[in-house]
């Protein structure tokens, strides 16, 4: 089984967060492989940018969460971990990396957000978010 560790954020701006649509229609939040010597912080706030090309800044830190897959390339499953920081940003610019196999990137309302987004661990995590929000 390969292991796999990426990070990724839950984007605020005002009472939108920011979601990307992939090719496939599936909406997600910005996320992306920890590079090597790279901290999970970091990684997020890389992957957000390169995803999104927004700039945003970490308020805190959600939590992880973990899920199997299966690699079609290598036919074989992958164990994979989740970092997810709670950020925020100044400007609701967004562009999608079409590279990245991205379409769309939009600041969708906080109350339509989850209810978008294609998993339930994303869903999950954009609730935790909130919620730190509102302690």
């Amino acid at each position: 089984m390969i292991e796999e560790v990426s990070s990724g954020g839950v984007v605020i701006f005002g009472n939108t967060i920011l979601l990307l649509k992939k090719f496939n229609g599936d909406w997600v939040l910005p996320k992306g492989k920890v590079e090597k010597n790279e901290s999970i912080k970091d990684a997020a706030l890389r992957e957000v940018l390169e995803e999104s090309g927004v700039k945003a800044e970490i308020i805190k830190y959600i939590g992880m969460v973990h899920y199997k897959y299966k690699n079609l390339k290598e036919d074989e499953m992958v164990y994979k971990t989740v970092h997810w920081y709670l950020m925020k940003t100044n400007s609701m610019d967004c562009t999608p990396q079409k590279k990245e196999g991205f379409i769309d990137a939009l600041f969708v309302h906080i109350d339509k957000a989850k209810d978008l987004v294609r998993y339930q661990d994303e869903r999950n995590i954009i609730v935790k978010g909130l919620n730190i929000l509102q302690s």
